[in-house]
């Protein structure tokens, strides 16, 4: 059986091994809805954008190593919202930005263990909501969601022009 090992880590001291997943991510995502923008075009900002969140909005990168070797990620940073907001809830919510798991490890729980590692690191830090999105058309995360509690309260329309 592999050995899984769960490690919280500095998205800009290990660049290069984020990045990489990244850029799975992203082609997963292309593969889902062709208008996601191609990484190479956008990982300079990207990158910039989530370093800024971990290390300004409490951000927690976790990547998963199957046998000393990256398999997976998942990442989120606290936002705080404001009193323009229509729901009851005011205050900190954890934004589950990113997750990516490389397609040898999948369907062996290493997202459910991330996911619930990257929950429990923010019981206690008075963020009482989770926040998240995926494509319509990814039944396999959607279905992942709804497992763990997570329901839909808003769907996103888009016109290209």
């Amino acid at each position: 059986m592999d050995s899984i090992e769960i490690k919280q880590v500095s998205i800009r001291d290990s660049y290069e091994v984020m990045s990489q997943m990244m850029r799975k991510l992203h082609e997963h995502e292309f593969q889902l809805f062709d208008k996601t923008a191609s990484w190479d075009d956008i990982e300079e900002s990207y990158m910039r954008h989530i370093i800024a969140q971990q290390e300004e909005n409490e951000g927690l990168c976790l990547v998963a190593y199957v046998d000393a070797e990256p398999a997976g990620f998942i990442f989120g940073y606290v936002e705080e919202q404001d009193d323009s907001r229509i729901e009851i809830y005011k205050g900190r919510e954890l934004y589950v930005s990113d997750g990516y798991i490389y397609e040898d490890h999948r369907r062996k729980g290493i997202y459910s263990k991330l996911n619930r590692a990257l929950e429990d690191h923010y019981v206690g830090k008075d963020v009482k909501r989770i926040v998240r999105f995926t494509r319509v058309n990814n039944v396999r995360m959607r279905d992942f969601m709804e497992k763990e509690g997570y329901m839909v309260t808003r769907l996103l329309y888009e016109k290209w022009l």
